[in-house]
Order: structure tokens, then sequence, then C-alpha cells
């Protein structure tokens, strides 16, 4: 009796590991990122991104991630958006022969709030989305998600800087918590338009973590016409 309760433990343990194992939970993976914000008059603004995500450094495709959106600035400190998101996923750590991808049409609406103390400058983004998700043998849903970011930065000096955020995803139908993600990084400014950051995140979802190299490209640049 007491064999097979031992052998019954050693099976649920060595499934859970192999399973943890498959999801690729054992490795750092990658995301590499490019943002962009372009000014097209005093109060708008047009977001777009790119993200590309991988399972393994470098290798092992996970995700690719196209954003936009439209930015009303109401001051220097506060912004909304309505924007667009196309996201395809593999969504199995191991690669199959025609595994097919889930992809993903998002809209988003968001506020974003900016503030200073001290040397410390902090941002909170608070965010609405619309995901409509076409998942492969399977029917298409519609989910919504509520997120809040904040991160917070503290300039070294005029070219370096350090920053962090915490991201909590929380879901507005079955199972409440979606995710949350921490992040911290050392960033370098190019010039005023210019910069990018090198970090780590870990990536905390309800059964699984995830940790994740991060290097991320901004870019700003004024699309309106010059005077003169």
């Amino acid at each position: 009796m007491r064999k097979g309760i031992l052998l019954i433990v050693f099976t649920i343990i060595m499934t859970a590991t192999l399973t943890a194992q498959d999801r690729g939970e054992d490795k750092l993976g990658s995301w590499g990122m490019l943002f962009t914000s372009n000014q097209i008059s005093e109060k708008l603004s047009i977001h777009a991104e790119a993200q590309y995500r991988t399972y393994e450094f470098g290798t092992n495709f996970n995700q690719l991630l196209l954003r936009t959106a439209l930015n009303y600035h109401i001051s220097e400190n506060a912004m909304v958006s309505f924007g667009y998101g196309y996201i395809t996923t593999d969504t199995d750590f191991e690669e199959f022969d025609g595994e097919k991808n889930v992809t993903e049409n998002r809209l988003y609406e968001q506020f974003v709030l900016k503030n200073s103390l001290g040397n410390f400058k902090f941002s909170h983004r608070y965010r609405l989305e619309q995901r409509f998700i076409n998942r492969p043998f399977s029917e298409n849903t519609t989910e919504h998600r509520a997120r809040y970011f904040l991160r917070v930065t503290y300039p070294l000096n005029d070219t370096w800087f350090l920053t962090a955020y915490d991201e909590i995803f929380i879901n507005l139908q079955n199972d409440f918590f979606g995710q949350n993600r921490l992040y911290g990084a050392v960033g370098y400014n190019f010039n005023k338009n210019v910069s990018t950051q090198v970090g780590y995140l870990k990536n905390d979802f309800s059964v699984d973590t995830y940790d994740r190299f991060q290097v991320a490209l901004f870019i700003k640049t004024d699309l309106r016409k010059k005077k003169g």
C-alpha cells in the first residue's frame, strides 16, 4: 500500500515537472522591442511598436506583437490613447509539425499620467482591452482585460538612467488574475529622441513563471511641418 502511494506521488511530481519543462519555464527567453512616438500636431501623436518574443534566448518563437495608437496629449503629464494591436502566438514551447498559432485582434483604450518626486519620475498607465481571439481547432472568443502599469525612472546623469516597472493584468471575466510583470533595466539616452534599455522581466501567471531578457529601442520623431 505504501509503495503504491509513493508511486502515485512520484508520478504526479514527474508529470508536473515535465509539464513545466514543456512550457519552457526553466529557459531564459528574450524580448526584442521597438517603440516609436511620432508627433503630428501640438496635441496629437501616433504610437507604433513591434515586439518579437522567444521562449529561449533568441530562438524558439513565442509571440509577435504589432501595436499602434492615436494619442491625445491633454497636457505635458497626461495623455489618452485609442489603439489597435495584432498578435500571433505559439502557445506551446515544444515544436510540432503543422502547428498553428493563436491570432488576436485587439482594441484598447488607455490613460497615462506622469509625475515626479525629487529625481524620481513616475508613469501610471491605465488600460482597457477588448481581445478578439482566434484559436485553431477551437471556437473564437472575445475577452476583456484591465491593466495597471507603474514605472519609476531615476537618472544617473544626462545619458544613463535606471528604470523599473510593475504591471498587473486583471481579467474581466473568469479567472480574475491574469498575470503580473516585474521589470528592471539600465537605460541609455543617445540623444533627446533616441534611447535604449537592457533589462530583465519576471512574468508571473497563475500557474507559470517566465524569465525574459529584454532589449528595447525608443525613437521619437516630429512630423509637424516646420515654419519657414
